[in-house]
């Protein structure tokens, strides 16, 4: 058996919820990115890996800034020195104009040993200290590349996705074709897009260009022993216990609240011909909790809250209250004191503390416009955009003003 590390989407610059870390000077959540990848490297050296493959998207940009290159290659050398690496281009890493570099090109540049950066759909024999094996790489597919020699002038952007995804399917069909010709060597396939029926992550809040699906049929294919899957945030084996395996290991890390309740970590890969095996290795990803609370009804909303607080195990977590009001909870509300339980809780990062005021109106404003006043014309207004309280008091007192000196004038 050959053990393979793969993981993907690594996403190194991801600063939302953060603040400046005073040992590095980066920003805590970058800091939480890199310590799950040494976590990850950590554990290949302690279990001898034989083969590296990162499915794609080092960067939350195409245009990294110079430390977190650092802090990346930092992490690349490390695993160079354990086994061959292969880095695939993902959407996050490619540039977009053919003759621009990618951010992970420099390592073929500067010939790096042992890292092989996967910018082309191809097959190679990689040999490692237990044996060879066969790699197939599909970065993500650039509509410019992969349409390079076909006429789309004309075409509707659904005429051309239809043939990008024709195109695509014919080159992991030609990838596949080419990987059989290597006899009984463990064959592996890297690829960086989205399959139909993938179920979704964050990765739509960050994503760079348009998404073209690859049919799951084109991948369960007894040509390949693993097919090592990068682009979608959500870990997820897509071919249940069947041969190959086509698996989504996640990205390392959570990225926001759409991630709240996702396992994030790698996949250890046990690579042999006709009968792969493999595990999701979690890693202690920053946990991110969601408390929601209806206090319309209740005559203690901040002593109430700070029990749900304590209720809770918060502590290095990124924490958002959604909290439901009417107008008299929302007056005895104490948001200081709530705000200073997460702190005795050992929140890492306050995100949001979501007030949503049920207003009960007065019995005029249900009567026809006709009948109102224009400061009661403008409450109303408000009230239906779901103005913060606080902020529609300023509001219609800037607006009494005005109207009290219009009319003194």
């Amino acid at each position: 058996m050959i053990q393979v590390l793969h993981f993907a989407d690594t996403h190194i610059g991801m600063e939302n919820y953060g603040k400046t870390d005073p040992t590095t000077g980066l920003s805590s959540r970058v800091v939480d990115f890199l310590r799950r990848l040494d976590t990850m490297c950590d554990y290949a050296a302690q279990h001898d890996v034989d083969l590296i493959i990162f499915a794609g998207d080092a960067f939350k940009t195409r245009t990294p800034n110079p430390t977190y290159q650092r802090e990346f290659a930092h992490r690349i050398r490390d695993l160079s020195q354990l086994a061959p690496v292969v880095l695939l281009v993902g959407n996050h890493d490619v540039a977009p104009a053919r003759m621009k570099a990618s951010s992970i090109e420099i390592y073929d540049t500067l010939a790096v040993p042992n890292v092989w950066v996967a910018d082309e759909y191809e097959v190679r024999r990689i040999t490692t200290k237990r044996g060879d094996v066969v790699v197939g790489t599909a970065p993500y597919p650039i509509r410019s590349r992969v349409l390079e020699n076909i006429k789309t002038m004309g075409l509707t952007i659904a005429e051309t996705d239809n043939i990008l995804e024709e195109q695509l399917i014919h080159i992991l069909e030609s990838l596949a074709q080419e990987a059989d010709t290597y006899g009984e060597t463990p064959r592996l396939l890297t690829g960086h897009f989205t399959v139909s029926g993938a179920l979704l992550g964050s990765e739509r809040g960050i994503m760079l260009g348009r998404d073209v699906n690859v049919p799951r049929g084109v991948l369960a294919d007894s040509r390949w022993d693993y097919v090592a899957l990068g682009h979608i945030h959500k870990h997820q084996s897509l071919n249940h216990d069947d041969m190959p395996p086509i698996v989504y290991s996640g990205s390392i890390e959570r990225i926001d609240f759409g991630e709240e309740g996702d396992l994030k970590g790698f996949c250890w890969v046990e690579l042999a011909r006709g009968k792969t095996r493999w595990q999701f290795i979690p890693l202690s990803a920053r946990p991110f909790v969601t408390l929601k609370l209806d206090l319309r009804d209740n005559p203690y909303p901040t002593q109430t809250v700070i029990e749900e607080i304590q209720d809770h195990d918060l502590e290095d977590a990124i924490v958002r209250l959604q909290l439901s009001f009417s107008a008299e909870s929302e007056a005895k509300f104490n948001e200081i004191a709530v705000r200073d339980a997460l702190k005795q809780a050992k929140a890492f990062f306050i995100a949001a503390i979501k007030k949503e005021v049920e207003q009960t109106t007065r019995a005029r404003l249900g009567v026809s416009p006709e009948g109102l006043t224009p400061i009661e014309l403008l409450e109303k207004y408000l009230i239906s955009l779901e103005t913060p309280a606080d902020r529609r008091a300023e509001l219609l007192e800037l607006a009494q003003e005005i109207m009290d000196e219009t009319n003194t004038e």
